[in-house]
C-alpha cells in the first residue's frame, strides 16, 4: 500500500479554504479472495483524488460554502495470479466529477438549511458491459426551513422539509424529513424524526452478467428508497452522558447481493426489508478516564418477492445483540492507555461456515504523548486481540491478529 496526499488550507477571520490532492495504490491478495476454486487472486487499486471547498460564516451559527471533486479509480482484478488475463481481463475504471453549493441561514426565530448539487461518473470495464448505460448524471436540491419557539417545559424546535433526487437514468424522488427537538433547562433533549432517503444501484449491480460469471447482475434495478421513523433522548445523570433511541425503518427496492443453493455465484437483487431497532450509548469523562459503553438491538424482516434466496451477503448479515466497551486510561506522565471492546451475536447465516455466529473483537493500543513536545506521539497497537476468526461478510476470512508500532507529528 502506497499513498501520498497533501492539503493547503487558509484561513481568514470569517471564511476557510481547502485544497487536497491525493494518490493511492493498493495491492492484496489471497487464496479464493471472491471464489472457492482455490486460486490466488489479487486486486490491484490505484486512486486519484482532487478536492476543493471554500466556506465563508457570516455569523457563528450562519454560513454558506462551495465544494468541488474528482475522482479516478482504476481496478485490476486478477482471477489467477499466476496467468494473469487467463479467464477474462476484469479491468474497470470509473471517473466522477462533482459540484455542490450549500449552506445555513437563520432569521431570529427562523432558519433554513439548503443545498444543491450535480454529479457525473462514467465507467470504463472489460467485464461490466451488460447494464443500460455506463454514464449517468445526478441532480440534488434540499431545503429544509425551521422554527424555535420557546415553551414552558424547554425550546421547541421544528423543522419541514425536504430533497429532490433525479438523475438522467432512473426515475426521480421527493424526500421529506420532519423533525421536533426539545431541549430542557436540566440539559435533557427529546426529539421525533420521520426522514426518508434514496440511492440508485451501482455498475457492478447493474451492468454484471445477469447470466454468469461470479457476480451476476440486474440492469432492472431501480431506485432505493428508505424511510425512517425514529425517537431518542439523551440526559446526564450523575456524571454520565446518555443518549437512547428506538426506530422502524422500511427499506424499499434496496439492492443486496444474495446466495442460492447450487449457484457459486453472488446475485445482485432488491428486497424490502422492514427494521425495528434500539440502541443506547453511556459516557463518563473524568481527568483520569473515558468511558463508552454501547448497546444495539436489531430485528430484520426481508421479503425477496418471487428471487430464491438462501442466504444474504449484506442486507441480512447484521449482530441481532452489538455491546461496545471503549476505555481511555490516562496514566499520567504521558502515557496513555486505549481499549476498545466489542461482543455481538450475529444473525445466522449459512454462508459463515468460520467463526460462528459470536464475536469478541478487541483492540488495545499503549501511546506516549511526551509532555515537552506538543503534538508528538508514539504508539504500539495490536488489533483483534483474541485473535477471532469471525468473518465480518460471510465467507470472506477475518483479518488475524495483527502488530503495529507508529510515531505521528501533528501541527
Amino acid at each position: 500500500f502506497r499513498r501520498a496526499s497533501g492539503r493547503l488550507q487558509l484561513q481568514g477571520a470569517q471564511s476557510q479554504t481547502d485544497l487536497f490532492a491525493g494518490v493511492q495504490q493498493k495491492f492484496f491478495g489471497w487464496p479464493n479472495l471472491y471464489t472457492p476454486f482455490g486460486f490466488n487472486e489479487t486486486e490491484d487499486l490505484r486512486t486519484t483524488l482532487y478536492a476543493f471547498n471554500h466556506r465563508a460564516w457570516t455569523s457563528p451559527e450562519n454560513y454558506w460554502q462551495l465544494g468541488a471533486y474528482y475522482r479516478r479509480n482504476r481496478d485490476d482484478y486478477e482471477f489467477n495470479r499466476a496467468v494473469p488475463g487467463a479467464s477474462n481481463p476484469f479491468i474497470h475504471t470509473t471517473q466522477v466529477r462533482a459540484l455542490a453549493f450549500d449552506g445555513h441561514q437563520g432569521f431570529g426565530d427562523y432558519a433554513v438549511t439548503y443545498g444543491v448539487q450535480t454529479m457525473r461518473d462514467s465507467l470504463q470495464s472489460t467485464a461490466l458491459i451488460f447494464g443500460r448505460f455506463r454514464t449517468r448524471d445526478y441532480y440534488k436540491a434540499s431545503i429544509v426551513p425551521e422554527r424555535e419557539f420557546a415553551t414552558a417545559p424547554g425550546r421547541l424546535k421544528l423543522r419541514v422539509g425536504a430533497a429532490y433526487d433525479d438523475t438522467n437514468r432512473d426515475d426521480s424522488a421527493l424526500s421529506p424529513i420532519i423533525e421536533a427537538v426539545l431541549s430542557r433547562p436540566d440539559g435533557r433533549r427529546l426529539y421525533a424524526q420521520y426522514a426518508e432517503t434514496t440511492q440508485v444501484a451501482t455498475y457492478t449491480a447493474l451492468n454484471s452478467n445477469p447470466a454468469a460469471g461470479l457476480f451476476r447482475g440486474n440492469p432492472n434495478l431501480r431506485r432505493a428508497t428508505s424511510r425512517n421513523l425514529e425517537a431518542g433522548v439523551s440526559f446526564q445523570p450523575a456524571g454520565w452522558q446518555v443518549e437512547a433511541a428506538v426506530f422502524h425503518r422500511w427499506d424499499e427496492e434496496l439492492t443486496d447481493w444474495t446466495f442460492t443453493r447450487g449457484v457459486t455465484a453472488r446475485t445482485a437483487n432488491a428486497v424490502n426489508i422492514g427494521t425495528m431497532g434500539a440502541e443506547i450509548v453511556a459516557t463518563r469523562k473524568t481527568p483520569r478516564f473515558d468511558l463508552v459503553l454501547g448497546y444495539t438491538f436489531l430485528d430484520k424482516d426481508a421479503d425477496y418477492g418471487a428471487a430464491t434466496i438462501d442466504a444474504s451477503f449484506y442486507a441480512l448479515n447484521f449482530a441481532q445483540h452489538r455491546l461496545t466497551a471503549a476505555v481511555t486510561a490516562r496514566l499520567g506522565r504521558g502515557f496513555e492507555l486505549r481499549v476498545d471492546n466489542e461482543f455481538r451475536v450475529q444473525e445466522e447465516n449459512l454462508l459463515r461456515v468460520v467463526g460462528g455466529d459470536n464475536a469478541v473483537l478487541s483492540s488495545l493500543g499503549f501511546y506516549y504523548l511526551p509532555p515537552g513536545v506538543r503534538g508528538l506521539e508514539f504508539s504500539v497497537l495490536v488489533d483483534n486481540l483474541w485473535d477471532d476468526d469471525f468473518q465480518e461478510v460471510p465467507q470472506v476470512p477475518a483479518a488475524r491478529r495483527q502488530f503495529s508500532v507508529g510515531a505521528a507529528y501533528r501541527w
